[in-house]
């Protein structure tokens, strides 16, 4: 998707340690505009798809699921929360991951009432590097016995494998901007 491209090259950061920072439009300062175009291709890419619900991860994914959600005809948006609270009640879907910008691990959470066997789910997110969020995810999904129709990613580094990986096991990956290489020291990003 080119608009979201040229706003990676206009205004993203490559930091060391295979880090792109795009936190003025994508995952800190929200533009609101450009995730509805997003919606609009992502609803363009799974047409003729049945989507009965949206999943993704707190916190980045929340606002993108959310707007995407209105180009599905307004399917409910599902997030995994990071942390157990005391909102949380009832049974729950549960898995840990590893999240590579935070450099930690983290449960991942989804009551139970809002996965449903059967269901139809395209699970939605800012980023794919190496996938471990996403594997989290496709566990619960697995538990809870929904179908996933497909992964809807913002920016994915492809160089980091886990979008290949993903679609080496049969998953329908449609990423808006795949990083094909970036440099901390030119500053330099090329997509595939």
């Amino acid at each position: 998707m080119k608009l979201l491209e040229d706003r990676i090259r206009e205004e993203g950061t490559v930091k060391p340690g295979d880090v792109l920072k795009v936190d003025a439009f994508l995952n800190h300062q929200c533009d609101v505009a450009l995730f509805d175009a997003m919606g609009e291709e992502w609803a363009r890419l799974f047409e003729g798809t049945q989507i009965d619900k949206i999943l993704t991860i707190e916190a980045s994914g929340i606002g993108i699921a959310c707007v995407a959600a209105r180009h599905f005809g307004n399917v409910p948006v599902v997030f995994a929360k990071k942390a157990q609270s005391i909102n949380l009640d009832g049974d729950q879907y549960s898995t840990s991951i590893y999240s590579f910008t935070k450099q930690k691990e983290f449960p991942v959470i989804v009551a139970k009432k809002f996965l449903n066997e059967g269901e139809h789910v395209l699970i939605i997110d800012d980023f794919l590097a190496n996938g471990n969020a996403l594997n989290g995810l496709l566990k619960i999904c697995e538990t809870a016995g929904v179908v996933v129709e497909g992964f809807g990613i913002a920016v994915e580094k492809g160089f980091q494998g886990g979008g290949d990986a993903l679609r080496n096991r049969g998953y329908r990956v449609e990423s808006l901007a795949n990083v094909r290489t970036m440099d901390a020291e030119t500053g330099s990003i090329e997509f595939n």
